[in-house]
């Protein structure tokens, strides 16, 4: 069932979780809106984690789960960000699904 969020003078289609419906749709700006209706502040250490989404989603057309995204962010940020209990700091209801919501990309597969 498809939600609407509103920002800046713009409706937004989301699905029941609030994921974008479409990719096109994500900038920036909706990914902060979206993050502080989630009380989040997307500071530097999550943004980095997002922008990385978004790059692994562009090459791989895929939204990784946290087992796969825990790997990838260890071998491109380093060994102290590629770990569960700093990914789950920065995203507490699970690194791969809040993250990759904020990144506008899909649900990622295997997470409920």
């Amino acid at each position: 069932m498809a939600e609407l969020l509103e920002f800046n003078g713009r409706t937004y289609d989301t699905d029941e979780e609030g994921y974008l419906a479409n990719l096109s749709d994500w900038n920036p700006e909706i990914a902060d809106y979206m993050a502080k209706l989630d009380d989040c502040d997307l500071d530097e250490n999550r943004w980095e984690v997002i922008n990385f989404l978004r790059a692994y989603y562009q090459k791989y057309h895929i939204a990784p789960a946290v087992r796969v995204l825990t790997k990838f962010i260890g071998k491109e940020l380093g060994k102290d960000k590629g770990n569960s209990k700093y990914l789950y700091q920065l995203f507490p209801y699970g690194p791969a699904k809040q993250a990759c919501k904020y990144a506008g990309l899909p649900k990622p597969t295997g997470c409920v």
